[in-house]
């Protein structure tokens, strides 16, 4: 073809069925193939999903006769109409010990319109329909084993979906084809009233208008031709363009099965199966989630993807596929390595897809929302790890890393290793790697903070002084602060200015070189408050570094005493003020602020303060604390905004990551943010952040506080060169549920370092050396 792109461009938004069928059909297979694969690569990156789940057939009686179907029974061939509870929750059971995280119902449609067993049998269950039963069932296994119901009961309407929804995550029905006479004397779904194509589509109309993420697809090869195909996945996504509900589109096969009036029916070809792949994926477009069951095309996974498929669909390790259960499920493993054999990298996902779990409050039930959110990461996919921030967990085994290095991942870092200001595109892009792309992007980071700052780990030998908890902020992600004495975790405190001068005066006699001062913004607290804690501190101990007040009670300083904010900046200097800490970061970006500190100072307050001491020659760090309930877009947003500001000012000295600690939070605790980020996240925002900042700031700091030394260790092997403070009573972290200490020893710093090989030397808060005397114990 002479212009690829105007095809694309024609198929997904402007030609009709007959003119995109005959392009479709004039172009050769090999370049439908690669427009398609490129627009799933653009869209998916090298991500295959899955989700690991257990299958439970409700009820195998329907009141339709589909001539290819050996799911649906007859009440003589059947056991019983339907599974009783106590066989549904010990399918669900053995789903859970196997690490299955959905519940997939496979059902008949309505069966009690057609068998008296049916009705009987729902009657003495205390019943009035099999809908009814299947919300009871998926109810009972959501709340005795978590595990995510997906419903598959056919045709429905809106009052059936206000009625299943608050019970699942997601529902389905195949559209299968849009051909009505597939419905006439003869054809395959005769005497099959729930297989009209106008009912499917009405009740796909209304799972849109219910906001519930749906899957759906066409079955090829039952004796649609191609342009009806091409009809029944523009009608999709006409639906998906009203509603946006479509979660999946599957591209199922046929095949033909014994003792169906259609055994001998000849099954499509691969190639006919890979052609409509294509087809739904240029129709569809790129972020649309394209699957093919593997269990049907054995052998043939590598054409699949390469036509345009990014999702295997449900794979279970416990029971069979009831519909094709002559097609065994491939092995896990199996399926890992068919997919890392093609350059791409498997990952499990839950039953509501990835994009659908980042928006929860959107598309599922309120009471379905903290589940979601508390399973997975940024990217809406599970985190499948046990590691959390601050719980002292061990991280992950490092994983054998399946799949190829993408150009694209190896354009991105290039362009950051050269020192080039990445896209925000670029960091999201960065940000979702797996597999052999992660490891990628870890080791150029270190390879990069090799050549920025040589091999030397670097620490601070400080002690945290946080002077009152009690705050008039209410900020989601905080267990630090109270707002009375009768705080619920613990009493509310303010120390008095001989108190705060004491502890500085210990810590000196400890070794420490630098105080790190900051507090709640206490009621009785104005710009004086600070100035006399700094003047306090600096009588007391003359040769300290003191580096203390977030930007937040600088504003509050600045703002209770009517100066500008350079003005009492050059104060605060003067009474003895070293450096800032770059805390009350936590991401700049508003739309996440309004969620988690609503109360608080917004953006671009938070850099007009990092602006305006940097212009008063005072150095500051600078902070991200992520996982909570932002996505990639804001990390990069963040990252891109301490890079602009130190374009500018020069002031950052060093760039800390903070992974939120979810335990004690209140946010966590009220099932409105994530359960922290996953171990690949945390270990990918030290990697990142050496690219995206580099050469602008020289040090990246992993904080053993969060990490644990375990993590420590893996992150001084992905750009990260300074392990921060030794701390001397770290109180934050371990209100809001942190195990990892309060205290980290230079001996122990020392060894941490020894363990991957490098020197490790004390230095001040300016990144001066430290003659090794200072040191407590030498």
């Amino acid at each position: 073809m002479n212009n690829p792109d105007a095809l694309d461009l024609t198929i997904r938004n402007t030609g009709t069925a007959a003119e995109i069928t005959a392009m479709l059909t004039r172009a050769p297979l090999s370049e439908l193939l690669r427009q398609s694969e490129a627009m799933t690569l653009a869209g998916h990156g090298l991500l295959v999903t899955y989700s690991r789940k257990v299958f439970i057939p409700l009820t195998k009686l329907c009141r339709d006769v589909c001539h290819y179907c050996t799911f649906a029974q007859t009440p003589k061939a059947a056991a019983s109409a339907y599974l009783s509870p106590e066989e549904v929750l010990a399918i669900a059971r053995a789903g859970v010990a196997a690490g299955c995280r959905e519940a997939l119902f496979t059902l008949g449609d309505q069966p009690e319109a057609r068998y008296a067993a049916a009705r009987e049998a729902l009657a003495k269950m205390g019943y009035p329909t099999t809908l009814a039963y299947l919300r009871a069932m998926a109810e009972l296994v959501l709340n005795e084993t978590g595990l995510l119901p997906h419903l598959n009961p056919g045709l429905m309407t809106a009052a059936d979906y206000a009625a299943l929804r608050p019970v699942s995550a997601s529902m389905g029905i195949m559209l299968e084809t849009i051909s009505a006479r597939l419905s006439e004397p003869g054809g395959p779904h005769y005497g099959s009233p729930d297989k009209l194509p106008a009912a499917r589509l009405k009740t796909i109309e209304a799972a849109g208008a219910a906001r519930v993420p749906f899957t759906t697809g066409l079955l090829i090869g039952i004796g649609e031709t191609r342009a009806e195909r091409i009809e029944a996945l523009l009608a999709i996504r006409d639906l998906h363009r009203r509603h946006g509900h479509i979660q999946e589109v599957i591209i199922q096969n046929f095949r033909a099965k014994p003792d169906t009036k259609m055994a001998s029916h000849p099954e499509p070809s691969l190639e006919e199966h890979c052609w409509t792949i294509a087809a739904a994926r240029l129709i569809l477009g790129p972020d649309m989630s394209i699957q093919a069951p593997p269990n049907l095309q054995p052998g043939h996974l590598a054409a699949l993807l390469a036509a345009g498929v990014n999702d295997w669909g449900g794979v279970s390790p416990v029971t069979p596929d009831h519909v094709n259960p002559e097609a065994p499920w491939p092995h896990l493993t199996a399926l890992a390595q068919a997919t890392s054999a093609t350059g791409r990298v498997l990952a499990e996902r839950l039953a509501i897809g990835p994009a659908y779990a980042q928006a929860p409050t959107t598309w599922l039930d309120k009471s379905l929302v903290p589940r979601v959110r508390r399973q997975v990461d940024a990217r809406g996919l599970p985190v499948t790890d046990s590691w959390h921030a601050g719980t002292g967990a061990p991280i992950p085994a490092p994983a054998v890393h399946g799949g190829g290095v993408s150009p694209a991942i190896a354009a991105i870092i290039a362009r950051a290793r050269s020192g080039n200001r990445l896209e925000e595109r670029e960091i999201v892009q960065l940000f979702n790697a797996g597999g052999a792309d992660a490891a990628r992007i870890a080791a150029a980071a270190n390879a990069l903070r090799a050549e920025a700052v040589g091999e030397t780990i670097t620490y601070v030998i400080n002690r945290n002084i946080n002077y009152t908890n009690i705050c008039l902020h209410k900020c989601g992600f905080c267990a630090f602060s109270k707002g009375s004495t009768k705080a619920e975790r613990g009493p509310a405190y303010n120390i008095d200015l001989s108190e705060i001068s004491a502890r500085a005066v210990e810590a000196w006699a400890r070794g420490a070189t630098e105080v790190c001062l900051q507090g709640g913004i206490h009621p009785d607290y104005d710009g004086n408050t600070y100035l006399n804690i700094a003047r306090s501190v600096r009588q007391a101990t003359p040769g300290m570094h003191i580096h203390a007040f977030s930007p937040l009670e600088v504003w509050h300083g600045a703002t209770t005493l009517g100066l500008d904010l350079e003005t009492y900046l050059a104060q605060l200097r003067d009474a003895g003020l070293s450096t800032l800490p770059g805390t009350a970061a936590e991401i700049l970006d508003d739309e996440i602020r309004a969620i988690i500190c609503p109360d608080k100072l917004n953006t671009r307050q938070w850099l007009d303060v990092m602006r305006a001491a940097h212009r008063v020659g005072l150095k500051s760090t600078a902070t991200i604390m992520f996982g909570h309930v932002e996505r990639y877009e804001h990390w990069a947003r963040h990252l891109l905004r301490i890079r602009d500001l130190q374009a500018e000012t020069g002031g950052f000295t060093e760039f800390v990551p903070l992974p939120f600690v979810h335990m004690e939070a209140p946010l966590w605790r009220k099932g409105l943010a994530r359960s922290g980020p996953s171990w690949r996240e945390a270990l990918l925002m030290h990697a990142i952040a050496r690219l995206v900042l580099h050469p602008l700031i020289p040090n990246i700091q992993a904080s053993w506080v969060k990490l644990g030394e375990a993590g420590v260790l893996a992150a001084l092997n992905a750009g990260v060169n300074d392990l921060g403070g030794v701390l001397m009573d770290e109180s934050i972290t371990r209100a809001a549920g942190g195990q990892n200490g309060q205290a980290c020893t230079p001996e122990r710093m020392r060894h941490l370092a020894s363990q991957v090989g490098r020197p490790a030397v004390q230095r001040t808060t300016l990144y001066q050396p430290v003659p090794l005397l200072a040191e407590t114990g030498d």
